[in-house]
């Protein structure tokens, strides 16, 4: 086959470094909007960020020249460097080391859309952590919990 195609659509999760509340809601549309163009400039597509005080959600359609790891070092590293820049209060700002990346039918994109914008009403009922537990669950993920908080 001469030509090489792809099409991974991910749910993407990560945490700010031990859940700190960093993300408020005056820097929140600055930092999704610098997400998602840390993920264009990957050659990625980032249809949707969301999320809270303490980790985000991304729906994103991974290019086919590289791996969500190399991805996500790259978003995560280049976004913390931004942070940091945003003022003094953001001045010991960090993410979580690891990530949950969970693939998802093209057919559910509109639902995973719809879970990432309702993140705030979501959160009303549901920490972090269990919200997690239930995504690796639903997605046959085994994990130690002794390894997935920092």
């Amino acid at each position: 086959m001469p030509q090489s195609l792809s099409n991974v659509l991910c749910h993407i999760v990560f945490s700010t470094k031990d859940r700190a509340p960093f993300i408020t809601s005056e820097i929140a549309p600055k930092l999704h909007a610098y997400l998602a163009a840390a993920i264009r400039g990957s050659k990625s597509e980032c249809y949707r960020v969301g999320g809270v005080a303490d980790h985000v959600h991304l729906a994103v359609r991974l290019a086919r020249t590289i791996s969500q790891s190399d991805l996500l070092e790259s978003v995560k590293k280049e976004s913390s460097k931004w942070m940091k820049t945003q003022g003094e209060q953001f001045s010991s700002f960090s993410w979580q080391r690891g990530f949950g990346c969970f693939s998802v039918s093209p057919t559910q994109n509109s639902l995973l859309l719809k879970y990432i914008s309702n993140q705030e009403e979501h959160h009303k009922t549901e920490t972090f952590q269990d919200e997690y537990r239930k995504l690796c669950k639903k997605n046959g993920v085994e994990f130690d919990e002794r390894y997935v908080w920092d």
